[in-house]
């Protein structure tokens, strides 16, 4: 086991957790200082670390590039006395950092640039950046010199572990996310005790599944059901985007004897289809073993959909629904998260918010103050009901966060809590698609430069005065991984979805890219899921 692995499990000491209890009393008066007097003097520390099991990360084609997806948070900038520093894995590109910084409507470039620190480890091995923060002491005492006063600054994070606890320590300002004793609600298993908590509808299955022999006890349970479903899914307790997911069809018919249903059951896990690219079945099973992991049910129906709720407990104690969204799936398995459409389908979106409430309420009363989605499969009924069955909790920032702080930002505008829509300032509603995974071969060589000469010849921009337009994000992975991220904002999800068409089609019309071409997730837009047959 590496280094990170052990810091990220090993409890932290008592006198640790009595100091972090110290500091993060701090964060609820910091809190209201922040967002009641948005001219209040504070410090965000970005820390963008993908902080999971290395061996996860592993999984991920340009992990460090992920980081990215952070850089929207220095439209905070915009307020006058805000300040931010930003450490990442690679030097990103000047012109990328100008790129976010020319969104800061009002606010000269110079003024916003004297507000910001930006501190690179030149180090993207596939361990988490917090890890290699916690490695560096000299890196560390540069980031307290910067910040300055730790009363007014705190830690903003994707996803916060022990690493990031020691490094709020390390720091001494607080962590604005998830107490990491609390980390066991936001795994697959954790997921399922917390919706059962707060009765909430979720499919059949057992979780705390450890190893081969766990599977085919679950499955077999799986199989006795009336009517037995055709499929199940294997998830592994703490991975990320669905890479850790395996899907199984069932054997049809099922054998009536015990002994032959185990024995065939074994058989089948041979075929199990893996989510992630070159997964082989003893790496995966060991890691379940050492993870632990749930089985259940393949939710399937005539009419399915993925949608999420994206919620945050504040450090005031208040429950809020941030915002709704149909995820994208698609991958080897469908299981594999690529983007989003916002707000997500009217027909169910009241029916989701209404059970993401209860399992906020739920969360809540265990003590967790963070961001935090919620992921659903919704069916529809004959008689044209919908039924939300919840999936998993994932207790941190996600894909669809992002997206929505960068339409919030730049709009100044604001969810309405009960019908799920976002309006500006001026009133006008406002939707978006957006995905971590638009790519293509000839995409590929393109630099930072290249690109904005793209955005500008072609016009593909956010335009202030009309607050629609195409944001890009991941531009430091097109040169070597030819993808790049884009959240396409229009008047509506029908705008907003022709944005996104119109953005492909230039971008692969200025690189000579074929209509069509694999890997990009244009095809799976129009129907927000990809459902394995």
């Amino acid at each position: 086991m590496n280094r990170a692995v052990d810091l990220m499990h090993t409890p932290p000491s008592e006198a640790e957790l009595s100091r972090f209890a110290e500091i993060q009393a701090r964060l609820p008066e910091l809190w209201r200082a922040v967002h009641e007097a948005p001219d209040a003097a504070h410090t965000s520390v970005v820390i963008p670390s993908i902080s999971f099991d290395p061996d996860e990360i592993a999984k991920i084609a340009g992990a460090a590039c992920y980081e990215e997806r952070l850089l929207f948070s220095l439209i905070r900038l915009r307020h006058p006395k805000a300040r931010v520093l930003y450490v990442s894995s690679q030097p990103i590109h000047p012109e990328i950092i100008d790129y976010y910084l020319h969104l800061l409507a009002g606010v000269p470039g110079s003024h916003a640039r004297r507000r910001l620190g930006v501190l690179h480890l030149y180090d993207d091995t596939p361990t988490p950046l917090t890890q290699r923060i916690l490695e560096r002491p000299r890196v560390i005492e540069r980031m307290r010199a910067w910040i300055g006063d730790p009363n007014r600054a705190y830690l903003t994070c994707f996803n916060s572990t022990r690493l990031e606890q020691r490094l709020a320590l390390a720091l001494g300002i607080p962590l604005n996310g998830a107490d990491p004793a609390l980390l066991p609600w936001g795994t697959k298993s954790g997921s399922r005790k917390a919706f059962r908590r707060a009765g909430v509808p979720h499919p059949p299955g057992r979780e705390d599944v450890h190893g081969r022999s766990d599977v085919l006890d679950a499955l077999t349970e799986l199989c006795r059901l009336e009517p037995a479903p055709r499929k199940a899914v294997v998830k592994l307790d703490d991975s990320f985007a669905g890479e850790g997911n395996a899907v199984l069809r069932l054997p049809q018919p099922l054998p009536a004897d015990p002994a032959a249903l185990r024995d065939a059951l074994d058989a089948q896990l041979d075929s199990l289809a893996w989510s992630a690219p070159d997964e082989t079945a003893s790496r995966y099973f060991g890691k379940l073993a050492s993870m632990g992991g749930i089985v259940e049910a393949f939710v399937e129906g005539a009419e399915v959909s993925s949608p999420s709720v994206q919620m945050r407990i504040t450090p005031t104690g208040d429950v809020q629904v941030v915002s709704s969204h149909d995820q994208i799936l698609g991958g080897a398995t469908g299981q594999v998260y690529l983007g989003c459409k916002f707000p997500a389908d009217s027909e169910y979106r009241p029916l989701i918010q209404a059970e993401a409430r209860k399992i906020g309420e739920v969360l809540k009363q265990l003590g967790v103050v963070s961001r935090f989605a919620i992921d659903f499969v919704v069916t529809r009924d004959p008689g044209g009901e919908w039924c939300a069955h919840a999936i998993e909790i994932n207790l941190r920032m996600g894909g669809t966060t992002h997206p929505f702080l960068a339409l919030q930002f730049l709009t100044g505008g604001a969810l309405d809590a009960e019908t799920g829509e976002f309006h500006t300032q001026q009133g006008e509603p406002r939707c978006y698609v957006a995905t971590d995974a638009l790519t293509a071969p000839t995409y590929r060589g393109l630099l930072a430069e290249d690109l904005l000469d793209i955005l500008v010849a072609e016009g593909l921009e956010f335009t202030p005065a009309t607050q629609t337009g195409t944001l890009f994000h991941m531009i430091g992975a097109l040169s070597r991984y030819g993808k790049v991220g884009v959240t396409c904002i229009g008047t509506t999800r029908a705008d907003a979805q022709h944005q996104f068409e119109a953005t492909v089609a230039t971008l692969d019309r200025a690189t000579g890219a074929t209509t069509g071409q694999g890997g990009r997730p244009g095809g799976l837009l129009d129907r927000g899921v990809v459902v394995m047959e």
